[in-house]
């Protein structure tokens, strides 16, 4: 296949055969692509994309960087996340693509950037569904193969099933878990393998399992009726935000009251659990980042506080856990920008990506490490993971309660974990 970088090469090949050619590096405008869901049942995730791409602009200017920053909308659906890839490459003709938030949209534009020869890094989707699933067949381990241009930063399902077993096993339950999974990139690997089955059957959990849902189902009924009938006194899963608040819903309809509820990605976010009103009070979560995260920015300095109040009185509302991934990934294109030799040529980018050794605003971030399994350590870096828990204050508002922290313990607790109710 003829991609877009063996055409530069063959085209700079054949000029160079009879013309002297001059550097790039140093005069030359650097141009980043960046994908998030902007719109769309994901949007949340992309709350804080204006904020922190403005904020790069300022500290990359500060740096003597000429760079442009290219916005793009996935609009939380695979093909169009596909479409505006390409947009970028062959269009706009960016040196160096940033992506986040779910498979949905990480995977589609990783896969075509790989193809293209485009460096890539990507974050907010766990790396076992980021990395199996852009394989050629995720069934066939010896068949998975690393990538030359894409890279990944963020946790795994291990962590995140780690934490959850871990807040659980901290309070008496009959050990009987409903499981709420998507037909989609993260419900598939949480339900396989690799996901929480084995972990919680060694924990001596039993999990009943209703089976794949398609996203932004209206009834739960079938769900909830399994969780009923085997009496759960657990109930975990990774919905999208507004699947979650409509089975919670129905739940509390329906006449079910788990002790714990430990969801991933649906309750990340203060609008979605502030929605239930009572029954958000309690509810548990995986923390990726939060305000009490013990790292500042390489980019501006701040603290993870201090960020995050910036983020806050800026937007007005909130701070979200994707506000310090979103800073992360602009740190990182700026660190890889200063220290490329030629930061408009893919292979300078990517020997500059593969040698990172950061310390951002969520953690210390370099590709290698051991405490990933070999067949992905190219190509994926590894984040801290804490165990939250969302408690409703007077005036009605959540506070994230960092509850559990074994994994972490760097990360200070701010509480101690409760059952519902």
């Amino acid at each position: 296949m003829i991609t877009r970088r063996t055409l530069l090469k063959t085209t700079a090949a054949a000029y160079a055969a009879g013309f002297a050619m001059p550097a790039l590096a140093g005069s030359a405008r650097i141009k980043v692509g960046y994908v998030t869901p902007q719109s769309g049942p994901l949007s949340a995730f992309a709350e804080a994309d204006k904020y922190m791409v403005a904020r790069f602009l300022d500290s990359a200017k500060a740096l003597g960087l000429d760079v442009e920053v290219i916005v793009k909308d996935s609009q939380s659906n695979p093909n169009r996340a596909a479409e505006v890839a390409k947009e970028l490459i062959s269009r706009d003709e960016v040196n160096l693509i940033l992506v986040a938030s779910t498979p949905e949209t990480t995977n589609p534009v990783c896969a075509i950037a790989e193809s293209e020869e485009v460096p890539v890094i990507s974050s907010v989707a766990p790396w076992q569904p980021w990395f199996i699933g852009q394989q050629g067949n995720p069934a066939d381990p010896a068949s998975w193969q690393e990538f030359d241009y894409a890279y990944h930063f963020f946790w795994g399902l291990e962590d995140n099933v780690s934490v959850f077993l871990n807040m659980w096993k901290s309070l008496d339950t009959n050990k009987q878990v409903g499981a709420l999974w998507p037909n989609d990139g993260d419900g598939n690997a949480w339900a396989s393998d690799v996901g929480m089955p084995p972990a919680a059957k060694t924990a001596g959990y039993n999990l009943t399992d209703p089976g794949r849902y398609q996203n932004l189902t209206d009834d739960f009924s079938a769900q909830i009726n399994a969780f009923k009938q085997s009496g759960c006194d657990i109930v975990t899963g990774i919905p999208i935000p507004p699947d979650f608040t409509t089975f919670w819903t129905q739940s509390a309809q329906q006449g079910f009251k788990p002790r714990i509820v430990s969801i991933a990605k649906a309750l990340l976010f203060p609008e979605s659990v502030a929605a239930l009103g009572d029954l958000g009070h309690n509810l548990t979560a995986e923390i990726y980042w939060s305000p009490a995260f013990p790292y500042k920015s390489s980019l501006t300095g701040e603290s993870a506080a201090e960020l995050a109040d910036g983020f806050s009185k800026s937007a007005k509302r909130q701070w979200t856990q994707p506000v310090g991934f979103t800073h992360a990934l602009f740190e990182l294109a700026a660190d890889v920008l200063k220290r490329a030799s030629d930061p408009t040529d893919s292979e300078a980018l990517v020997e500059a990506i593969s040698g990172t050794n950061l310390d951002t605003v969520v953690g210390n971030i370099r590709w290698g490490k051991d405490n990933v399994p070999p067949f992905a350590r190219k190509n994926v870096a590894k984040t801290p993971l804490v165990g939250g828990q969302w408690r409703r204050k007077s005036d009605g508002t959540f506070d994230l309660v960092i509850v559990e922290n074994a994994n972490a313990p760097e990360i200070p607790l701010g509480g101690t974990l409760e059952l519902l109710g």
